[in-house]
């Protein structure tokens, strides 16, 4: 019974350095700064399928010594919290320690959110739209997912 109980405490005592030198470990990683994402050009693209689509051209800014292996990207643009435009990609160089890079995606309009967009300018007598922009940032290795947003107004008058 002694025994059975000094490995049971054994086991416990075990699994806790485990999580200890594991949760060590997950800080141990580099601090990076989150590349600046920007818009160089938005095209559009023949009709298909799936409706209107856009190849974008997001430039890519890496703030940081290291280079930045990126394994892929998600980005989205809504106008008054409705997201319109969406797109991914897996297609990015790498981008080596303070350069920026030049990134396309292709990405889709989500109709049914223009059609709610276009009924609620018609209600709102407004003469600005708030806009967020948004990026997913995944890298390959250890370095963490980076959330990239910027939010503002655009006038229309």
């Amino acid at each position: 019974m002694a025994r059975c109980l000094r490995a049971s405490r054994y086991r416990a005592l075990s699994a806790l350095l485990l999580a200890l030198f594991l949760a060590g470990c997950a800080g141990l990683g580099p601090a990076i700064d989150p590349p600046r994402v920007s818009v160089d050009s938005v095209k559009s693209l023949p009709m298909a399928d799936s409706g209107p689509r856009f190849r974008i051209v997001l430039r890519i800014a890496n703030p940081n010594a290291q280079a930045l292996d990126i394994a892929g990207i998600s980005y989205g643009i809504a106008l008054l919290e409705r997201e319109l435009v969406s797109g991914v990609t897996n297609q990015v160089p790498a981008i080596a320690g303070y350069t920026e890079e030049q990134v396309t995606i292709d990405a889709g309009v989500n109709l049914l959110e223009v059609l709610k967009l276009l009924g609620s300018l018609g209600r709102a007598r407004s003469d600005a739209l708030e806009y967020r922009f948004t990026a997913k940032i995944d890298f390959r290795g250890l370095l963490p997912t980076q959330y990239v947003e910027d939010s503002g107004v655009l006038r229309l008058n």
